[in-house]
């Protein structure tokens, strides 16, 4: 199968729109804010926990800080929207794993940190965002899924698969929640996507991860610029009639 051609034009934004992006530093954020500044001319927000997004234009506000607990996730919504001027999108692209090896052998507080990171701290973002989205009257927001959350992940991803399951139920319960005020909410679910993340956690090599894609049926691993393209579909006008669903993004792995 071919590689990944980026094609001559981007999806965009109606001009004005205010987007935070949370965990903007990491591949799949990056990608996404530079692809909402070559297309649209909006309001970013780039959240990172260490690191701010390495890009130097007045539309984005940088928020460089850690999320600990609900107190922190408010914080982040409210400041952004203090800044910005209010709040019409949120992307939480924000997750980690925490430990590598076997599940059986994983001490409690990592599978805590686990739960916190990739569950807890969405719901937190969402919530806090929804606050906002119904005084102004509707808004958009997309959560990151993982395609192993309908498989049981593997024995080192499980507990990162289940709270990844438990996205899925609160997508479907945010967005049951929002639709009288016009806030839609969706995730994508992705499968193995280049973007830094099997390197960051599971300390993958270009063996292991060519290993890997080989058993994708297209044969090569998904571009972060393609779920970026996906996640700016789902907050533009066109994506009026989609809420509650887990987008799939994988290359037709595990069918």
């Amino acid at each position: 199968m071919s590689a990944f051609t980026r094609p001559d034009w981007v999806p965009r934004l109606d001009p004005g729109k205010r987007v935070l992006i949370t965990g903007a530093s990491g591949g799949l954020g990056t990608a996404l804010t530079r692809m909402l500044l070559d297309g649209s001319d909006c309001v970013i927000g780039a959240h990172g926990a260490s690191k701010g997004v390495e890009i130097k234009d007045s539309r984005v506000i940088p928020m460089i800080r850690s999320l600990e607990n609900e107190a922190d996730c408010d914080s982040v919504v409210d400041e952004f929207s203090k800044r910005a001027g209010g709040i019409d999108a949120l992307v939480v692209l924000s997750g980690r794993i925490h430990f590598s090896g076997h599940w059986m052998d994983m001490p409690e507080a990592d599978w805590t940190a686990d739960m916190d990171v990739n569950l807890n701290h969405p719901f937190f973002l969402a919530r806090a965002a929804m606050k906002h989205m119904k005084a102004a009257g509707g808004g958009r927001i997309v959560l990151n899924g993982t395609e192993s959350a309908l498989h049981g992940g593997s024995s080192a991803s499980f507990p990162y698969a289940i709270a990844k399951h438990g996205t899925e139920c609160l997508v479907q319960g945010l967005a049951r929640e929002g639709a009288p005020d016009d806030i839609l909410v969706n995730g994508v679910r992705l499968g193995c996507i280049r973007s830094g993340f099997h390197e960051r956690w599971h300390d993958k090599t270009e063996e292991e991860m060519a290993e890997r894609i080989s058993l994708i049926p297209l044969k090569r691993a998904g571009d972060p610029e393609e779920v970026a393209a996906l996640v700016i579909y789902l907050l533009s006008g066109w994506a009026g009639f989609i809420t509650g669903q887990m987008i799939p993004l994988t290359g037709g792995d595990w069918l």
